[in-house]
């Protein structure tokens, strides 16, 4: 028997889906949300989050070899895999308990189990079926494996935070960021990290000169890229897998991850069956209101392939609580979003790559500067500071702004605010800077290197 009818369904409690909901019940609305793993998605559980503690775990090592250089001569003590997985799985678990309250304060009702919708206006859980004016399908996506022999032996970035054991040697396939973010953690943690790249760069859809000067950075601090490798294919032997390249060669390995790329999660969903439209990926096909083919049924995040960040899927969530239930004045611009990857060292970017201004201007002129930090100075580190603007010449308008350095991400964070106000060159150079800090280098380029 169908429950009493609500406002809202939500298939899905990761960011999108409870920020959703809980904005939706806030407003007076009968909200629901089905989940059936952990609150919070992939961000908080398998993304994100411990993706950025394991991050700065990494970084210890470095810091402790560091530390000699400012009159701290301390001994690098041993890392403790276990350790570091147990505090990991409580600070997820206490992030758990959080969605959960936030969604119970707000007077949204959380059902547990998978759903599947059965009509426009109804969702099936586990045996019980729910009406609601709105579904909003906010059910993130899953990591995708490649079709090569011996790929159930691999794992994907989901196991990589709760490994039974510490992987001495880890083989990485992959060029994303999902790859570089985990070569550079588990480098920085001590393993011996080989990364297979079937192209000739890493970071394909970012900024030529950041893609290469990261690979150099990654590779000085010991990891093993390889560019134009192929998998053939992936062999267990004992507790050790062997990877088969294309030129013969074989690489052993503790663990093997791939990282080859994320789809929707729409598989079960019963979304065609009910008439939603569906891309090449399983994406749901969504307007400019989130809206699919279906009226009463929406989408944002992950789900729909457009900007898989966690940030975009909340505010696509607030566009459509809006629509829902608001003025139905709030829309998303995708122009200019900032990102930050947490490689050693972090790169940081918003606005458009070179290639990109190249071919929306008539002229581009660009700025970069590379330094060592003041930091680098005394601690003995080879690290280097990448930073790059591209300027569109005939408007003096910034629309790209680089980083690759320490804290990358919290630098750009700042400037995305400035490009997203439109500030010029001309805003930049009459900018006084913050001395001695990275950042000032923004605001102190005045010669450009390209035009």
């Amino acid at each position: 028997m169908p429950s009493q009818e609500l406002d809202l369904f939500v298939v899905g409690a990761g960011s999108g889906g409870v920020r959703a909901a809980r904005m939706a019940a806030q407003r007076g609305a009968k909200v629901a949300v089905a989940e059936m793993a952990a609150l919070g998605g992939t961000c908080v559980n398998l993304g994100c989050i411990p993706k950025k503690l394991y991050s700065y775990a990494a970084h210890y090592a470095e810091a402790f070899h560091e530390a000699h250089g400012f009159g701290w001569p301390v001994e690098t003590p041993e890392f403790d895999w276990a350790l570091l997985k147990a505090n990991r799985a409580a600070e997820i678990g206490r992030l758990n308990g959080v969605y959960g309250a936030v969604l119970e304060a707000a007077g949204a009702t959380l059902v547990r189990g998978r759903a599947r919708l059965v009509s426009a206006n109804e969702v099936e859980v586990e045996g019980r079926r729910h009406r609601a004016r709105h579904i909003l399908v906010a059910t993130g996506g899953h990591a995708l494996m490649p079709e090569v022999p011996g790929s159930e032996h691999a794992v994907s970035s989901d196991a990589m935070f709760d490994l039974p054991r510490f992987p001495k040697r880890l083989v990485i396939v992959g060029a994303g960021y999902i790859a570089c973010e985990m070569a550079s953690i588990f480098r920085g943690l001590g393993a011996q990290v080989t990364q297979l790249v079937r192209g000739s760069r890493l970071l394909r859809g970012f900024d030529d000169d950041v893609a290469a000067f990261l690979a150099v950075e990654m590779g000085k601090k010991g990891v093993d890229i390889r560019l134009g490798t192929h998998l053939q294919r992936i062999e267990r032997q004992g507790e050790q897998r062997l990877v088969h390249l294309h030129d013969g060669q074989v690489l052993e390995a503790d663990t093997v991850l791939c990282a080859t790329g994320r789809g929707p999660n729409t598989r079960g969903l019963g979304l065609e069956e009910v008439g939603v439209k569906l891309g090449a990926r399983g994406e749901v096909i969504v307007d400019a209101q989130y809206r699919s083919c279906v009226p009463s049924i929406l989408a944002v995040g992950d789900v729909t392939d457009r900007v898989q960040l966690t940030p975009v899927a909340l505010a696509e969530a607030m566009v459509v609580v809006d629509q829902l239930f608001g003025e139905g004045r709030r829309r998303l611009d995708y122009e200019f979003i900032p990102t930050a990857v947490f490689t050693h060292p972090n790169i940081g970017t918003v606005g458009w790559t070179e290639s990109e201004a190249r071919a929306r201007c008539a002229a581009v002129r660009t700025y970069q500067s590379e330094f060592r930090s003041l930091k680098h100075t005394l601690s003995g580190s080879s690290e280097r500071t990448l930073m790059k603007l591209v300027v569109d010449d005939a408007s003096d308008r910034v629309v790209g702004l680089h980083m690759v350095g320490a804290e990358a991400g919290e630098t750009v964070q700042g400037f995305a605010v400035a490009m997203r106000a439109g500030a010029t060159k001309a805003v930049f150079d009459g900018t006084i800077g913050i001395h001695p800090t990275a950042a000032e280098e923004f605001v102190t380029m005045r010669e450009p290197v390209g035009r």
